[in-house]
């Protein structure tokens, strides 16, 4: 059921009124070539499902996938749903797009130029709400000011600076405004996380790749006592590491690298005791995730309305104990991860 969308009692940090969303990767055709009517179908299948928060960047098919949730959501009552984007990354079109590097099967003509200052900020969020036809967005992530992007090439720290002068304290005062609700960093790596809470006022964070049953460990050691500390909260993202706990191919977003063998190993160890206490894989995982006290919401893609349907049921199954106890038993889950704090029913929207 729906929230009052409200800053806690406990904390000023904005709080997400829901705790499932829907991604926007799949439907910016990262992985597969995704259709216009599909991607209308997986986003009509969403809001009958009762999604009402949904997360998208400029990063995802370059301008793609930002069109298409805001060709479904402008149509929408806008206080009926969250939605979030990311900034950090400006779109502009150029005769050197390099689409056949970035989201091949996007087909966009744009070419990415990153930007963490002040006004990058502004021009980001402005042209996203151009894209996607609606007048505000809820919160802002600063996207990739991590380690693990490439194309900063090794140069993070650098880009960090001059978020640090220029994206969060343009952030901080655009929430002062009123223009946006929350910011934070949507990373796939913690080393941001720990650096933006001692240097600016974040709300939440997009945990992306970070907090799942293949790799957790860290997370749950370093990021969550920090963050406690600030009562900020996780959206986690990439709960099936991209596809690879319910069978993928591939391992997070490397397309085409080769994926370590101990996750192969793990997965499958995982898939055995699962088929033997009659789980899906894919809902442990999913559930997995919404389980600590620090997850303000999980968000995980779909690109097609049965996937999306399916991942909205998968939150609402309960899973015997005994699952959870054979996984800690068998080191596959640290013995301190929590399994009994799943937030069901669901905090969606009334059918």
């Amino acid at each position: 059921m729906k929230q009052e969308k409200v800053l806690s009692t406990t904390s000023r940090h904005y709080q997400l009124p829901y705790n499932f969303g829907l991604g926007g990767v799949p439907i910016g055709n990262e992985f597969t070539a995704v259709t216009d009517t599909e991607a209308q179908q997986t986003l009509e299948a969403a809001w009958n499902a009762g999604v009402r928060y949904y997360d998208v960047s400029p990063w995802y098919g370059l301008g793609l996938a930002e069109r298409r949730f805001g060709q479904f959501l402008h149509n929408q009552p806008r206080e009926e749903y969250v939605i979030s984007s990311k900034v950090g990354k400006l779109l502009k079109a150029s005769k050197k797009a390099i689409k056949s590097n970035l989201f091949p099967l996007a087909g966009s003509p744009n070419f990415v130029e990153f930007d963490y200052s002040a006004a990058g900020v502004r021009r980001s969020i402005e042209d996203s709400l151009q894209r996607m036809g609606i007048d505000s967005l809820d919160i802002v992530f600063v996207h990739d000011l991590s380690p693990d992007n490439k194309y900063l090439e090794g140069k993070w720290l650098q880009h960090f600076e001059i978020a640090k002068q220029g994206a969060f304290p343009e952030l901080t005062h655009m929430r002062e405004e009123g223009l946006i609700k929350a910011w934070g960093l949507g990373v796939n790596r913690p080393e941001p996380i720990l650096a933006a809470m001692e240097v600016a006022d974040p709300d939440l964070f997009l945990l992306a790749s970070q907090y799942s049953l293949i790799d957790h460990e860290y997370a749950l050691k370093n990021i969550f006592p920090e963050v406690r500390k600030k009562n900020i909260k996780l959206v986690m993202g990439s709960s099936l590491n991209a596809g690879f706990t319910s069978g993928s191919d591939r391992y997070n977003y490397g397309h085409g690298h080769e994926i370590p063998t101990e996750f192969i190993v793990k997965r499958n160890r995982l898939v055995a005791i699962a088929k033997a206490h009659g789980v899906d894989l894919r809902t442990a995982a999913l559930q997995f995730s919404a389980m600590p006290d620090v997850t303000a919401a999980v968000v995980c893609g779909a690109r097609t309305a049965q996937q999306i349907t399916e991942n909205v049921e998968s939150m609402k199954v309960k899973i015997p104990g005994e699952f959870w106890s054979e996984l800690k038993a068998e080191k596959l889950i640290l013995e301190e991860a929590p399994i009994n704090n799943i937030k069901i029913p669901l905090q969606m929207a009334s059918r």
